[in-house]
């Protein structure tokens, strides 16, 4: 009688998170929480107690200035001289993960975050998107294939069979697009994954991404508070914004530029008031 064996263990966490971020989750955790202990590191990665000492001794030799030993309370405090050391510990990175982590999308074993504060969001209806769609999109973009759908363009009054040659991804803020050169227009443009159906892989593609200048075109604009509003009005949206000088500059391919001009409100920015307009555009130019 033959014994069969047992299946094997699924991976602990510790597994599929090395030192460097064991080492960047110290970092988070000191600036965001303000405190630290080994049952962090042992609960969130799965490790031992010993390898988590081993793991904080690394940190104060990366940064021996930024934390200190309670023996009171059996805590590290962050100092008052506390420097961030990965980029990771951004406000970004914590507003991104609270917004994902209240939102559903993340888990709290994927969540860097200690303590939590409430965290409200404005929903937005969803966009249901079809897996299979999906899946067949990201194996030609892969395999550089052209795809075979059916696709209801807001112009067309009902769903037309389309060639496309899709090479990228690019989300407007609302909704996913593909980036894919259309062979009946014969042209680069930008196609809904929702308003497609019936997708099927094709041939090997013959345009290739270097051709689509629009998508590898960077644009630079600079934003500035509008002409229209109060002196304390254009120092709250430089705070906004981020300003230096009144003046705020950011990077968008040429192909999305449209949505970011529309997010802004810059498409049409005669119908506006100037407190709903807030900034106009100070300059644009390509590349640099």
């Amino acid at each position: 009688m033959t014994t069969k064996k047992a299946a094997p263990e699924p991976q602990k966490t510790s597994s599929r998170w090395g030192p460097d971020r064991r080492l960047e989750f110290i970092d988070f955790r000191l600036r965001w929480d303000g405190r630290l202990n080994r049952a962090d590191l042992v609960a969130f990665f799965g490790i031992s107690v010993p390898q988590a000492s081993l793991d904080i001794a690394k940190y104060l030799e990366v940064a021996p200035g930024n934390l200190v030993y309670d023996r009171s309370a059996r805590v590290y405090l962050a100092t008052s001289k506390f420097k961030p050391v990965y980029d990771t510990s951004s406000p970004s990175r914590l507003l991104n993960e609270l917004l994902a982590h209240a939102a559903g999308v993340i888990g709290d074993e994927s969540c860097f975050i200690g303590w939590r504060p409430p965290v409200g969001f404005v929903p937005t209806p969803g966009r249901t998107l079809s897996a299979v769609t999906l899946a067949v999109l990201l194996r030609a973009v892969r395999e550089s294939r052209a795809v075979e759908l059916v696709y209801q363009s807001m112009s067309a009054e009902k769903p037309e069979p389309r060639l496309i040659s899709p090479h990228a991804f690019a989300y407007d803020g609302y909704r996913w697009h593909v980036r894919a050169f259309c062979h009946k227009h014969q042209a680069f443009r930008d196609f809904v994954i929702a308003r497609m159906s019936g997708v099927t892989l094709g041939e090997p593609s013959v345009s290739g991404p270097e051709l689509d200048l629009d998508w590898s075109t960077e644009v630079t604009l600079e934003l500035e508070p509008h002409p229209g509003l109060s002196p304390a009005q254009k120092r709250a949206v430089e705070l906004d914004y981020g300003m230096t000088g009144g003046v705020v500059s950011f990077k968008c391919r040429k192909a999305l530029l449209f949505y970011a001009l529309r997010h802004l409100h810059l498409d049409r920015p005669e119908s506006g008031t100037p407190e709903q307009q807030q900034v106009v555009l100070k300059k644009r130019s390509i590349g640099g």
